[in-house]
């Protein structure tokens, strides 16, 4: 048996921009909640709803960051990386519950049109706009890298839209006096967020089920893995995601006789890292498949590289 390992922890170095985008938004939340019900604009109290959930969720991603980098224990061998998974799925569910609700009080205003102050409004939302922007930037070079940061992003890009919305609906009432628009605004802010939040939702459920990471096609990596020379036969194969990032695999392979079997299996290591990137994996190497286990190689040797 073989198995290649990478043993590397999430980088630190998303914790010193995520902390800066928290207290950012911390700040102005404050600011925009007190603005919000000096204004009586539903819009600016929805966008400052989503601050809310943003100082969560980037709490939550902020200690996530840091328990995912403690180190592997008798109770954790794999460590744990879940937590950013678990911060992912919980800024997500609440940044859904919120824009419900804000959907829900836009609906109702709708009929009772509050007396707003578009100036202060607009001047509030030009603030956190900046804010938002500020906060997006910090955020941009992890939003790739781990689920966690970008439901963080997410939470953030939301936000900026909002701040976007609330300016246009402060505009508008103070051009026409048309009051209804602030509630159309903050319904549209809340039905572009939810269909995301699922989304991103169902990738975070994914990884916690063990199912196949999304960036694995799992049909090219049998057939890659299949045309190995020396290679005939692979079962048992599984892959899965312990964190959004961290991709592992483990599989029983069939080789032939005449192949040396630390030879093939290295060769198949090789491969996974440079076409899959997976560097974790677990590689039994037999003479012949298991009893009952039907093989997932069907090429002809001819294929083989």
């Amino acid at each position: 048996m073989s198995a290649g390992h990478n043993h590397s922890h999430i980088t630190t170095s998303q914790e010193r921009p995520l902390l800066l985008a928290l207290l950012l938004t911390a700040i102005f939340l404050i600011t925009e909640a007190i603005g919000g019900v000096i204004t009586q604009s539903l819009a600016l109290i929805s966008d400052a709803a989503h601050m809310l959930t943003d100082v969560t969720a980037l709490i939550i991603s902020y200690m996530a960051i840091k328990i995912a980098n403690k180190k592997a224990d008798h109770n954790r061998t794999f460590g744990y990386y879940r937590f950013e998974i678990l911060a992912a799925v919980f800024n997500t569910i609440l940044l859904f519950l919120v824009a419900l609700y804000i959907i829900y009080e836009a609906y109702q205003r709708l009929s009772y049109p509050a007396e707003i102050h578009s100036v202060g409004m607009l001047v509030i939302a030009f603030i956190g706009l900046v804010v938002n922007l500020i906060s997006m930037r910090l955020l941009t070079a992890g939003k790739d890298k781990d689920i966690n940061m970008r439901s963080a992003y997410l939470e953030v890009w939301s936000d900026m839209l909002g701040s976007v919305g609330v300016i246009i609906a402060a505009i508008i009432i103070y051009v026409t006096n048309w009051k209804a628009v602030d509630s159309i605004i903050a319904i549209v802010i809340g039905l572009w967020v939810l269909p995301r939040t699922f989304v991103l939702l169902k990738e975070s459920i994914n990884i916690l089920l063990e199912g196949v990471p999304k960036q694995i096609d799992l049909n090219k990596l049998k057939e890659a893995m299949c045309k190995t020379k020396g290679v005939v036969g692979i079962h048992e194969l599984h892959v899965w995601a312990i964190s959004s990032d961290k991709i592992s695999l483990t599989a029983h392979v069939v080789i032939e006789p005449s192949f040396d079997c630390e030879a093939v299996s290295n060769t198949l290591r090789q491969l996974l890292i440079s076409e899959f990137n997976i560097s974790h994996t677990t590689l039994q190497h037999e003479r012949t498949k298991c009893l009952d286990e039907e093989t997932i190689c069907h090429f002809g040797h001819e294929h083989k590289r």
